[in-house]
């Protein structure tokens, strides 16, 4: 399964984005959906995630109350609102998914994961 994400730029700090996360032709009904992070020379990050059914979310501390993950079920995309963005936001952004009942942010629990858009914040 390809996780198509879109929606990364080039923004001035204090903006915002919107990052896209489609799963075509698939229901993610029982699946948890996330979106990391991966700067030049660091490990790829947990930024957020949102369970498919009921909606919970979870946020690292770092984006906590400046961006908001969401899902749009009758077009199987779910969404991560970035503003206030700071320079140290700047990274590839990846959208992933795994099927299972714990929350995990580990990157290794993941199964499915789309190609990464880039967003980068100018100071």
């Amino acid at each position: 399964v390809q996780l198509q994400a879109s929606g990364g730029g080039l923004v001035q700090a204090g903006g915002s984005l919107r990052l896209s996360c489609t799963v075509p032709g698939r229901t993610f009904s029982s699946y948890y959906m996330g979106w990391f992070r991966q700067a030049p020379g660091k490990e790829r990050e947990f930024v957020a995630r949102i369970r498919w059914n009921g909606g919970s979310t979870y946020y690292a501390d770092s984006v906590k109350g400046r961006f908001t993950i969401s899902r749009d079920n009758a077009k199987n995309t779910v969404y991560l609102q970035m503003n206030s963005l700071k320079p140290e936001d700047t990274a590839v952004y990846y959208c992933a998914a795994y099927s299972g009942v714990y929350h995990y942010t580990h990157p290794d629990k993941y199964d499915y994961w789309g190609q990464g858009t880039q967003v980068t914040v100018s100071s």
